[in-house]
């Protein structure tokens, strides 16, 4: 019995003296499991491209039978916005582009089918930093059109041809400095700035429309520009966008400035279910409107304003 318990006691303790001797390998190995690894600053890669965009659409449909209180039979609207980007961003360098499509339709059994919305517009802005601010000698190029034609409706008269692709068309190249104190906002100011109005449809440009001589198909105009663009994360499920446009031709009126704006406010419902609102402000002292009966009625605020719900889908690099 006591060469048992002697034998049992040995065996104790040994086990003991090899817990102990492995003891500090042990707690080498926990800490250095535990411990945080610093990034040498050095190390990162800054992203020199910054690439995405956003696609929605929004369906709205409706149909009515024997309703007592009136109605189209049937109505059917679709609304769809591509917006695409690219920044470039390295040492005193910045590039900005964007894209933005939209176009958008109603169909109704009164009314048949007509253009709810239509754009064509790509921005380009370089800048190279002027000292260590947020100043930058900078250089704007704008190209706006549509894609589809676009008519007024008189009462009992055949529509009447409004506007086409590349008429009317703007090209503006502004040079002059930028103030960028952040991704989110930009103004950008030009004394110097060249713009031309294109009105390629023969039957516009003999009309003399959108400011452009009777028979000419380009309008040159040479003025000061501006530009103010503001983004913001609202919350977590909303952004806005908003962009404004000031023009002034040097060469005729110029203290009746053009204005171009855009806003957009989206709130994301789910992940691919978005709520959208734009509201779009066009003034342009050459461009002048027509009543209902499609007569000249002078130049007028322009407003546009789009409301849906439907798929919205983001994507980045």
């Amino acid at each position: 019995m006591k060469k048992i318990l002697l034998s049992a006691f040995l065996i104790s303790f040994a086990f003991s003296a090899t817990l102990y001797a492995q003891d500090p390998t042990v707690s080498e190995m926990r800490d250095a499991a535990g411990r945080t690894v610093a990034k040498d600053p050095n190390d990162t890669v800054p992203q020199i491209w910054k690439k995405g965009g956003l696609f929605s659409i929004n369906v709205n449909q409706g149909a009515l039978s024997n309703w007592a209180a009136g109605g189209d039979k049937s109505s059917l609207s679709i609304a769809s916005l591509l917006n695409l980007y690219a920044f470039y961003k390295k040492d005193r360098q910045i590039w900005d582009n964007t894209l933005d499509i939209a176009y958008g339709f109603v169909n109704t059994t009164s009314l048949g089918s007509r253009k709810a919305d239509d754009r064509f517009d790509f921005l380009s802005r370089y800048g190279y930093q002027l000292g260590k601010g947020s100043w930058y000698a900078s250089a704007l190029f704008n190209f706006r059109t549509q894609l589809t034609g676009g008519y007024a409706y008189p009462d009992g008269d055949p529509k009447v041809l409004t506007s086409n692709f590349l008429s009317p068309a703007y090209i503006l190249v502004s040079p002059g400095i930028t103030y960028q104190p952040n991704n989110n906002f930009s103004v950008s100011l030009s004394p110097a700035t060249g713009r031309w109005t294109i009105v390629n449809d023969d039957i516009l440009s003999a009309a003399g429309a959108f400011g452009v001589d009777p028979g000419k198909k380009i309008k040159t105009e040479f003025g000061a520009f501006g530009s103010i663009n503001y983004k913001a994360n609202i919350s977590e499920s909303a952004s806005y966008v908003g962009r404004l446009d000031l023009f002034s031709n040097y060469l005729h009126n110029p203290q009746n400035i053009d204005l171009y704006m855009t806003n957009m406010l989206l709130v994301k419902v789910t992940k691919l279910i978005t709520v959208s609102l734009s509201v779009d402000m066009i003034y342009d002292d050459d461009v002048k409107t027509v009543d209902a009966n499609s007569n000249p009625a002078g130049p007028k605020i322009q407003l546009k304003e789009l409301m849906g719900i439907g798929l919205a889908y983001r994507f980045k690099n």
